[in-house]
C-alpha cells in the first residue's frame, strides 16, 4: 500500500501550554518542565533534574480548563536546543513552559511513537528545518510546524516500525538502569568503608584526631597533590573534524560518566603527559552549571586529551585508581564550591585541587576495596559499550524503516489493536 503525504495539522492538534509566570513557581508540587528537562528525557537520563514546580491546585484548574499532557502525547523542544521529542508515558504528571515546548496531541491516523522516530529521521529533520525562525536564538513556530509534510504508511505499519525501533530503546533503557544500580553499589561501598568507617575489621579499630576529624589509626590525612602524579588542565585545541585526535570537553562529563559523543577532533600537537591514561580522573574546572563535575577514564582511550576547561588528575599508583576515582566523585559538590568561591568566580585552579585534603586508608584496605568494586565498574562500562552498539544499530535502521526502504508491512509483529479512523 502506497504511503500518503499529509500536512501535520491534518493528523493532530499542535499547540502550546497555558502561560505560567515565575511568580507561580513553587519549591514542590507538580513538576514544571522546560526544554532542558525534555532534552534530558530524550537523551535517556533516568533522573531528570527537576528544578521547578507549580501548585497542585493551580495544575488541576489548568488541567480541567485547558488540558495537560497525557500518555501518548508528544512534546518537542522548540527554542534553543531544537528537535528533541518526548512521548509522555503512562502515569506521568507534569506541566510545561509555553514557547519552550510544542505539544502534539489528539492524533488521527498517526501513531505518536511513529512521529517520535520520524522527527529523528532525515525526512523529519528536513521538515523541522523549514519551521525554524530566528538568528540569535533559533525557534520553531506552531504555524510552521502545522505545515510540515509527512509521508505515512498505514497505522498498523507505523506501529510495527515503532515497535521495532522501541525494542532497541527499551534495551538501552534497561541497560541504563542496570548501570545506575552498579554505580550506586560502588559509590555506596565507598561511603560505607571510607566515610562511615564501616570497613572490614572496623569493630577493632581505634580512632585518632586529624585535620579531617577522627580517623582510624594507621590512616593518613593528606592532600590530593600528595597522592597523584599529575594535575593539569588540557590544551587549547585547533579543531579539525578530519583528525584522529579527540578532545574531551565539559559537555562530555556528566553523571560521573564520559560521553564522547560531545567530544571534538583537533589537529594541534598533544604534549605526551596530556594524553589520557586509564584511571585518570577528569574534573570540569570552569563554567556555570558544569563546574566540579567528575568522571574517570575507565576504558582504554587512544590519542585522546581534554581541553583547557577540564583538569586531569592522575593517581600515583594503579592500586589507587578505584579508591581515588570514587573519592573524587564523592567530592563533586566540594569542587563546585571550591571553584565558585566567595567572589563568584567560576574557575577551579589546579593548586586548589592539589591542596584539597583527603583521607588515605592503608594500602591493603584500598586493594581490598578495589578487588570488590573493579568488577562492578567494569560491568557498567561493558553495558555502556553495548548501549553504544545498540544506538548505532538503531540509528542505521531508523531512516530505512521510516522511508519505507525496509518494508515491514508483511512482518508478523505484535502491535496494539489498531482501529483505522
Amino acid at each position: 500500500m502506497a504511503n500518503h503525504v499529509h500536512k501535520m495539522r491534518e493528523l493532530c492538534e499542535i499547540k502550546s501550554s497555558k502561560r505560567i509566570f515565575a511568580a507561580d513557581y513553587k519549591p514542590e508540587g507538580v513538576p514544571f518542565y522546560r526544554g532542558k528537562e525534555i532534552s534530558e528525557k530524550f537523551r535517556g537520563n533516568l533522573d531528570v533534574s527537576t528544578e521547578l514546580f507549580i501548585d497542585r491546585e493551580k495544575f488541576e484548574k489548568i488541567r480541567i480548563k485547558f488540558g495537560a499532557p497525557v500518555a501518548g502525547d508528544l512534546l518537542l523542544t522548540s527554542v534553543g536546543t531544537l528537535g528533541s521529542p518526548y512521548v509522555v508515558n503512562e502515569g506521568e504528571e507534569f506541566y510545561f513552559k509555553d514557547g519552550n515546548l510544542t505539544w502534539f496531541r489528539n492524533f488521527k491516523h498517526l501513531d505518536s511513537w511513529f512521529l517520535y522516530y520520524w522527527l529523528q529521521s532525515p525526512e523529519g529533520k528536513a521538515e523541522q528545518k523549514k519551521c525554524t525562525i530566528g538568528s540569535s536564538q533559533s525557534a520553531y513556530t506552531i504555524v510552521l510546524l502545522k505545515e510540515m509534510e509527512i509521508s505515512l504508511p498505514p497505522l498498523i505499519t507505523q506501529r510495527k516500525i515503532a515497535t521495532i525501533l522501541s525494542a532497541y530503546d527499551d534495551l538501552i533503557e534497561n541497560n541504563l538502569r542496570r548501570i545506575k544500580i552498579l554505580e550506586e553499589m560502588a559509590q555506596n561501598l565507598y561511603r560505607e568503608w571510607f566515610v562511615k568507617f564501616r570497613f572490614p575489621g572496623h569493630q577493632q579499630a581505634h580512632f585518632t584526631n586529624s585535620p579531617l576529624g577522627p580517623i582510624p589509626e594507621g590512616w593518613e590525612a593528606t592532600t590530593i597533590g600528595n597522592v597523584t602524579s599529575y594535575i593539569s588542565r588540557g590544551l587549547s585545541p585547533r579543531y579539525d573534524d578530519s583528525s584522529s585526535s579527540v578532545v574531551i570537553n565539559q559537555k562530555c562529563i556528566r553523571g560521573h560518566k564520559l560521553d564522547l559523543g560531545f567530544a571534538r577532533r583537533h589537529s594541534s600537537r598533544i604534549a605526551p603527559e596530556k594524553y589520557l591514561h586509564f584511571g585518570d580522573i577528569l574534573i570540569n574546572s570552569t563554567g556555570i552549571g558544569t563546574l566540579g563535575r567528575v568522571a574517570q577514564v575507565y576504558t582504554a582511550l587512544s590519542d585522546t586529551t581534554v581541553d583547557t576547561h577540564v583538569s586531569i588528575v592522575r593517581p600515583q599508583s594503579s592500586e589507587d585508581i578505584d579508591y581515588l576515582g570514587l573519592a573524587l566523585m564523592d567530592m563533586e559538590s566540594h569542587f563546585d564550591l571550591l571553584g565558585a568561591g566567595a567572589t563568584g568566580q567560576t574557575e577551579l585552579r589546579k593548586d586548589r585541587i592539589s591542596e584539597t585534603e583527603i583521607i588515605l586508608p592503608p594500602l591493603d584496605l584500598r586493594n581490598g576495596f578495589s578487588s570488590m568494586v573493579a568488577p562492578i565498574r567494569r560491568l557498567g562500562i561493558s553495558l555502556l559499550a553495548k548501549n553504544t552498539t545498540l544506538r548505532r544499530t538503531r540509528d542505521l535502521l531508523l531512516p530505512r524503516l521510516i522511508s519505507g526502504e525496509v518494508d515491514v508491512s508483511e512482518l508478523d509483529i505484535t502491535v496494539p489493536d489498531v482501529a483505522e479512523a
